[in-house]
């Protein structure tokens, strides 16, 4: 009985690491997910701020909506998420808000056609993206 026990526990062992590395492969979208959405937020900051009005606000915003719905159909389309990813993505969208809110009202009021206020901005605003990312890809 000893050694049929012992069986039972090694299959369960073997089982429980491939399920280990079945999550963890599975998993990965999620870092590919933060840094397209970092991106994204970038491309929208700068299209905004750069290109003429109305042109620069219709540009980002309809390439923002297309971005968002792309991100939103490949997320749902995946099997698993880590645990605690959705508080996490939570938190990026947070940061990500506050930052936006940031560059884009001054940016708007004062800053209007100023290069560099855009790119800073566009970079801040795809920070927490990228960082999460990276974040991400190393648990």
């Amino acid at each position: 009985m000893g050694e049929f026990a012992a069986g039972d526990a090694a299959a369960a062992l073997a089982r429980a690491k491939v399920l280990e590395t079945t999550v963890r492969n599975g998993t990965r979208w999620a870092a590919r997910y933060q840094v397209l959405y970092g991106c994204a937020a970038g491309l929208m900051v700068l299209s905004i701020g750069l290109l003429k009005a109305p042109y620069g606000v219709a540009i980002g915003s309809a390439f923002w909506v297309a971005a968002i719905a792309g991100l939103s159909i490949y997320a749902a389309r995946q099997r698993v998420a880590r645990q605690g990813y959705a508080a996490r993505r939570g938190v990026l969208i947070g940061v990500w808000g506050v930052l936006y809110a940031a560059v884009l009202v001054p940016g708007l009021l004062v800053f209007q056609g100023v290069a560099a206020w855009w790119v800073a901005g566009a970079v801040a605003v795809a920070l927490p993206g990228l960082i999460g990312g990276y974040l991400e890809a190393r648990r």
